[in-house]
This record gives structure tokens, sequence and C-alpha cells, in this order.
């Protein structure tokens, strides 16, 4: 069978003659050798790509090589320096070391030594202040032992009355001077108050009087049960009320004593507290004229009188206080005019002064103008001077002086 003997083939609307599909049988045949020339040829010139890539890798390789080299030998030579360095660094340190060690243990040293000396000194310091709190303890004992002495003294009514009148007695005492009071004196009915006070103006003596009942208060202040401090509350109250009327029966007389009488608190808690809880106690007092009066208005009260009685004293003297008045302005006219006439005085002694200094000046300027050898003719005239003058000559005839008759 040839090749004319091929039929045609048709596909679609295309017809493939018998030489094209004989050609395209031949290309497909001879299609993979080509491929398999193209890949040979391919893989010869991959292989020489890789072989002269391989090479120049190669030889980067060793020049990297040879830098690494290099670098290794500057790299050792830094480690040797670096390792004497640190070596003499390390020796430096060493040193320092050893001297901050030494160092601090010379300041450690001397800081245990002065805390030692410190805790020795705070130790004897506490040691007397141990004392002190020892002798501060012994006398707190003792004057635990006084309050309870003076406990024992304020259960007697009697010695308790006479700590009152003692208190009473001490703070009139201080404010007031001598004859401006008296204790213990008797009225006309008989009746002797504690005090009494000098008034000013020959007015009636005031009277105090430091009688004050305590029984019922300090069952007030000891017990706990309700009923029984009611009870006390209301014996003290009728305490209160009867002393009261006897201060106020016994001790104000018209025209003897004045129409106010003090009762006297011997303590500042009591007083607060009468005012505070027996407010109708104090208003009776006031409506009896009976002042209750505390240390610190007592001691008032007498500060009040005193300045009373020293406005009186200076009235009395008022008189006696004008004459040196009077006396003191005479003195001060003749010293005055003594004054002026000294100074009269010093004015002229000024004047003479001045004219002295005036004379001095002249003999300056002429012993001035000798020194200089400024002379003048025998009648001439300088800066105006009108005294007579003369010449008087010198031993050697060749010079003349000119005299000036002065003041």
């Amino acid at each position: 069978m040839t090749l004319l003997d091929i039929p045609a083939v048709t596909i679609g609307s295309v017809t493939l003659q018998p030489a094209f599909l004989i050609g395209l049988a031949a290309a497909l045949f001879f299609l993979p050798v080509v491929v398999m020339v193209i890949a040979s040829m391919r893989a010869a010139r991959l292989r020489a790509e890789l072989r002269e890539e391989t090479a120049r890798r190669d030889e980067a390789a060793e020049a990297r090589l040879a830098e690494l080299l290099k670098a290794q030998a500057e790299m050792q030579g830094r480690l040797a320096t670096m390792a004497e360095v640190f070596g003499s660094r390390q020796a430096e340190l060493n040193q320092s070391i050893s001297q901050r060690l030494d160092g601090m243990t010379h300041r450690l040293g001397t800081t245990i030594t002065e805390q030692t000396k410190s805790t020795h000194d705070n130790l004897r310091t506490l040691q007397e202040r141990l004392a002190v709190i020892d002798a501060a303890q012994n006398n707190i004992q003792s004057l635990a032992k006084d309050v309870v002495g003076l406990q024992a003294i304020l259960s007697n009514k009697q010695t308790r009355g006479a700590f009152g009148q003692s208190r009473m007695e001490t703070i009139v005492a201080d404010g007031l001077p001598m004859g401006a009071y008296a204790f213990q004196t008797t009225l006309s009915n008989g009746s002797r108050p504690d005090c009494t006070i000098r008034m000013p103006n020959n007015s009636p003596p005031l009277v105090v009087d430091a009688k004050f009942p305590l029984e019922a208060w300090n069952v007030i202040r000891e017990t706990e049960n309700p009923e029984q401090k009611k009870a006390a509350s209301q014996q003290f109250r009728r305490d209160m009320e009867v002393h009261i009327r006897d201060i106020s029966e016994k001790y104000l007389i018209p025209g003897e004593t004045q129409d106010m009488a003090f009762l006297f608190v011997p303590s500042e808690s009591i007083f607060a507290e009468i005012h505070e809880n027996f407010e109708g106690v104090v208003q009776k007092a006031h409506r009896q004229k009976v002042v209750i009066v505390s240390p610190s208005l007592l001691m008032l009260s007498i500060q009040v009188i005193q300045a009373v009685l020293k406005d009186q004293r200076m009235r009395e003297q008022a008189h006696l206080i004008q004459g040196e008045v009077i006396r003191l302005m005479e003195d001060l006219g003749r010293l005055d005019d003594r004054t002026r006439k000294l100074q009269s005085h010093f004015l002229a002694a000024q004047k003479d002064v001045e004219m002295i200094i005036t004379s001095s000046d002249k003999l300056a300027k002429r012993g001035a103008k000798i020194e200089a050898m400024e002379f003048e003719t025998p009648g001439g005239r300088e800066d105006g001077d009108d005294a007579p003058s003369r010449a008087v000559e010198s031993r050697t005839g060749l010079l003349k002086l000119r005299v000036v008759d002065d003041d």
C-alpha cells in the first residue's frame, strides 16, 4: 500500500490529506527524539553552568575561608589582647576589692566600736533613767502614803474642816495685806466665822465660811447603787440647805457684816458638780445671799477686793500726791530758769571762741606769708588790713619786717 492509497480524513469541515497525515506521523515519531536531544543539550548546558557555579562557589568559599582564617587570626589576636586586658583588669579588680574589703573591715571595726561605745552609753543613760524612775517610784509611793493620809484626814469631819479652812486661809493671806482680814473673829451674836475680810470705805466686813458638808457627797461618789445614790443626793441637798440657812442666820448681821457671805468649797470638781447637778441648792443660796465659791473664784474675789483697797488707798493719798506734784512742778520751773541761764553763758562763750578762732586764722595767714617770703614795702597795705604797721630791721640791716597790731 502506497501513500497514494491512504484515504483522506475529514474532521468537521477540515479535510486532512494523506501527505499531511504522513508528515504528522513522522513528526510524532521524531518528537521524542528531538525532545531527548533538546533535553540532553539542556542538561549539558546545565551541567556546564553547574560546574561554573560550583567553581565560582568554590572560589567564593575559598575566599571566604581565607577571610575566615584571617578573621580567626585577628580574633585570636584580639582574644589574646582581651585576655591580657582582662588579666590586668582582674588583677586591678582583685586589688580594688582587697582594698575595699580592707576599708570595709576597718569601717566595720570602727562602726562596731562606736556602736559598742554607744550601746554602753545608752546602757549607762538607761541605768541613770532607771535610777530616776526608781526615785520617782519612791516619790510616788510616798505620795500615795500622803494621799492615804489625806484621805484619812478628809474622812474625819473635824480634820476635813481644818483642811478646808487652812486652804481658804492660805488663799486669803496670799492675796490680801496684813490687817485687811481676820480669822475666827467673834461677832455681836456670839458666832465666830472662819474669816472676815475688811471692805473699803469703812464698809462692813465680808464673811467667808469654810465648813462644807462632805459626808453625803462622799457617799454619792463611792456608791454604785442607784437607790443609795439617790438617797445620798437627797441627804446632800438637805445638808447644803441647812448649812446655807445657818450661814444666813448667823453671819449676815445688818450693819455689822455685808449682806452677802461666801461658802467656800475646797475643790473645783465638787464646785462644778454642785452647779451641774444641784442647781436648786445654788438658787436657794443666791436667794439667801450666800455665794458658793471654789478656790479659783475665791482667789479672783480676793484680787478684786485687793484692787478696790488699793484704789481706796490711792484716793486717800490723793492730796499728798497732788502736793508732791506741785512741788515737782516748782522744781521743774527752777530747773528751766537755770537751764536758760546756762544756755546764755554757752552762747557768750561760743561768741568768744569764734573771735579766738578768727584771730588764730589771721596769725596762721601771717605765718604762711612769712614762710613764703612775701613782704611789703613800709607804706604798703595787704589784704585790706587797716592796722598800723612799722618796719623792723633785722640785725643784718638787709631785711625789713612789718609788724601788725591785731586784736
